[in-house]
């Protein structure tokens, strides 16, 4: 029997649980800790199957007397060899493990055989061909495939975790952890792999921290470089890195709910009514491409129309309405302020980002927003979701064809970062509506999401349970352990209970995109990681440099102050003669 196939320990009986049982083992070399995984055989015809089971906990059955562990500079053993107590194997553990079962290629799944292993029945490591066969749906460099790390339980690259690509770009995809534990270098991995020749997909990243603009160097690695074969052409990945700047939301893109959100809270209702009667007779005007000042002149329309006498129109003269011209004025006001006028001259009269732009296969979009207001960032996500979600409807019902705004032959994928501004729990957002609607409906028009957050908290639960894959990264609020243990099912108690103690670069992955459960060791990335922390300290060290002072005393030193010239000065400067001539 090969030596991966060793005995580690021999069943004691069932556990807590019917789908668990205990085992006892000497685990001399530590290779058992919890989330490590086990087989048992059972016969099966002429062969046998091997039920594979994780290690959910781990207690000592027997160590040394008290009495031993009480030098600290003794070790236990030499002491109990020095009174003649030398047998092997003193310290026993029991072990804890729960039954995935064995796993069925045909059914691409694990099956409970419903059978524990009898009371003395060996259990055995599994090997690391046997884990990689049966955890992972893909291949490492399989098409479809995201190799993201190895097992955590094993040594770095024996069991490479592959995630399905085609699985979790479709059903969605959640990448939780608190602040500093690697979400965004997580995510990256994750769009080196989705990059790779063997996927070439089509990415949007919406960046509100200005985090994966290194990802351009993707373009310059052979590792994603592939000459033509099998029919294909020759591949090279593009990253596009839009600055705040570079990012446009033509007036035409808005509609009504977003001008409402954008003007705020405390639009008065008859600003609101105005504000929905200029909207619809732009619209109609100009066939859907209106302008600020085009809505604006709809706005004064009303308020002449709303204060005119009315008996040449038919109305009463209790109709007219004294106040229109203030209504009128002060809603153009604030349009002009909020939209003609922001910071961030986001929105525009006729530039826009086209779709076709955005999304192309083998293209990563990186849409920085660094710069721009929160709910400004909003309102841009809501229209470019609402566009993306019409146009591989319309694509997909053959309702728009090759030239059209809204033609767009193949799926995206949007990785979203700090995903709780934009569906947050406690509100309803112009982004709300729209990400559930992709995260409801999306998966059968080729449209996927990636949401990141570090306050699952704060992410309306209906959003986070729509993404049949999650990853959790270490997480330490209580409430959001709680908010992540309600919406994410497919993850056990005992690996829950990791989440805690997890290490930066060490994750929990459940749902579609593997088999089942695991821990997982992230890989490095490729390209350099730009969410560094900055070093407080040393930026202050900085600050006491010579050279630092030196050229802060020559930035703030006063320009030179010159007295105003004599009057025998100014002759010299002028004519060149002397005072007395």
């Amino acid at each position: 029997m090969p030596e991966m196939d060793a005995c580690v320990g021999l069943a004691k009986g069932p556990g807590d649980r019917p789908h668990q049982f205990t085992f006892i083992t000497p685990d001399s070399d530590d290779s058992l800790p919890v989330g490590e995984y086990v087989y048992y055989a059972l016969p099966e015809g002429e062969g046998e199957l091997r039920v594979i089971c994780r290690i959910d906990e781990r207690r000592e059955a027997r160590n040394y007397p008290n009495a031993f562990l009480a030098h600290p500079l003794v070790a236990p053993g030499e002491l109990a060899g020095f009174i003649g107590y030398a047998e092997e194997g003193d310290e026993l553990f029991e072990l804890t493990a729960s039954v995935l079962g064995y796993f069925d290629p045909t059914l691409g799944d694990f099956m409970n055989p419903r059978r524990l292993p009898r009371v003395g029945h060996p259990i055995y490591r599994a090997p690391a061909d046997l884990l990689q066969s049966v955890l992972n749906r893909k291949r490492p460099g399989e098409p479809g495939g995201a190799y993201i790390g190895s097992l955590l339980s094993r040594p770095a690259d024996e069991v490479p975790i592959v995630l399905d690509a085609s699985r979790f770009t479709s059903t969605h995809l959640a990448i939780i952890a608190g602040t500093g534990s690697g979400k965004s270098y997580l995510a990256a991995v994750v769009v080196e792999e989705l990059l790779r020749p063997t996927n070439r997909a089509c990415v949007l990243i919406v960046d509100p921290h200005g985090e994966y603009g290194s990802l351009a160097e993707l373009s310059n690695l052979e590792e994603f470089h592939a000459d033509a074969q099998d029919g294909l052409a020759e591949y090279r990945p593009q990253v596009r890195v839009l600055s705040p700047d570079d990012v446009k939301v033509a007036y035409r893109s808005l509609e009504l709910d977003d001008l409402r959100y954008l003007l705020g809270r405390d639009l008065t209702a008859k600003q609101s009514y105005v504000l929905g009667v200029a909207f619809r007779n732009a619209e109609r005007v100009t066939k859907g491409l209106w302008t600020l000042t085009d809505l604006k002149n709809e706005v004064a329309n009303w308020a002449h129309q709303a204060a005119s006498t009315p008996e040449g129109v038919g109305g009463a003269a209790a109709d007219v309405d004294s106040n229109a011209h203030q209504t009128a004025a002060a809603l153009s006001w604030r349009l002009e302020n909020v939209l003609g006028r922001s910071e961030s001259r986001i929105f525009d009269d006729h530039r826009d980002l086209a779709l076709q732009d955005l999304f192309r296969p083998g293209q990563c979009t990186v849409l920085q927003l660094s710069q721009v207001s929160e709910r400004e960032q909003q309102v841009v996500v809501a229209t470019i979701l609402r566009r993306l979600y019409k146009a591989r409807l319309a694509t997909e019902k053959a309702l728009s064809a090759p030239g059209d705004p809204t033609y767009l032959p193949y799926p995206a994928f949007v990785i979203l970062e700090e995903a709780h501004n934009f569906a947050p729990a406690a509100a309803d957002l112009v982004t709300s509506e729209q990400l559930k609607r992709i995260l409801s409906e999306g998966r059968k028009f080729g449209v996927g999401m990636c949401l990141i957050s570090q306050r699952p908290g704060r992410l309306d639960p209906d959003v986070l349970s729509q993404c049949m894959t999650q990853v959790l990264l270490r997480i330490s609020n209580e409430v959001d352990q709680a908010r992540v243990a309600q919406s994410v099912e497919t993850v056990g108690r005992s690996l829950m209970d990791e989440l805690p103690g997890l290490s930066k670069g060490q994750a929990i992955v459940a749902g579609m995109a593997v088999n089942t459960p695991v821990l997982v060791r992230v890989r490095q990335r490729l390209t350099r990681h730009q969410a560094q922390d900055p070093d407080a300290p040393a930026r202050w060290r900085e600050h006491f440099r010579k050279e630092e002072l030196a050229r802060r005393q020559r930035d703030e030193a006063l320009p030179l102050h010159r007295p105003p010239p004599s009057r025998a000065e100014l002759l010299s400067q002028l004519f060149g003669v002397e005072d007395d001539e």
